[in-house]
């Protein structure tokens, strides 16, 4: 236990650390996801063709992609794009865009694509006579959703967005690539440097499995929480 103790003897505190950044662009992805989910699933419900169609293209082609190539894509053309726009200002300079941001998007974009399919058939399946209803008391377009739908689609929603934060926890592990230390770099660079690697990934995935199953634990108690009455 030597390994995991605290200070310059150990890597128990890079460790902790690692475990904090991770947790900080899990939620920060299924943010990000639930910004982009709040776009597209109305266009995934949309009757209008072209709305639809890009509902549809958006979370066909990126839960049709690796995720790994998703955060390659967005890490390199990221930087890219950003050159690009800064040389028609004139900057010629190398500008390298913040790994944690450039993790947390491209996760995010992933996350979004699979909480847009969530709320989707969440919002299908509430039967047309609350939307029926809703109108016929008068309530505003705001009210109707806030006070009627959305409490039903969270019930719905729920159980499901819990995979897809469980997707989005794990997901985290590949943007070691990118040089963020999160738990999986942190581990690879003293398994490196210990010639221990089976003890600190097996140790990381004690890391993983404890944050699952906090969170299993979060989830559950809202799962309860919007489902009284069931």
């Amino acid at each position: 236990m030597e390994l995991l103790s605290f200070g310059d003897t150990g890597w128990g505190d890079e460790l902790f650390v690692a475990t904090l950044m991770t947790i900080a662009v899990s939620i920060t992805a299924m943010l990000v996801g639930f910004f982009f989910a709040l776009i597209f699933t109305p266009l995934k419900l949309s009757t209008n063709k072209f709305f639809n169609f890009i509902g549809n293209s958006y979370t066909t082609v990126i839960r049709g992609v690796p995720e790994l190539l998703v955060i390659y894509l967005f890490f390199f053309g990221g930087t890219g794009a950003v050159m690009y726009v800064a040389s028609i200002f004139g900057y010629n300079e190398y500008i390298e865009i913040n790994a944690f941001i450039t993790g947390a998007f491209a996760i995010g974009i992933i996350s979004g694509a699979y909480s847009t399919e969530v709320f989707r058939g969440a919002v299908q399946s509430i039967d047309k006579g609350q939307f029926e209803a809703a109108r016929v008391l008068g309530l505003s377009k705001f009210a109707q959703f806030f006070e009627i739908i959305l409490p039903q689609v969270l019930r719905i929603a729920i159980p499901n967005l819990s995979n897809v934060w469980q997707i989005t926890l794990k997901d985290t592990s590949l943007i070691s690539v990118t040089g963020l230390v999160e738990i999986m770099r942190q581990s690879y660079i003293a398994a490196g440097s210990t010639r221990d690697p089976l003890f600190f990934y097996s140790f990381a995935a004690v890391l993983y499995l404890l944050l699952t199953f906090l969170s299993m634990k979060i989830i559950n108690r809202l799962e309860i929480k919007y489902s009284r009455g069931y």
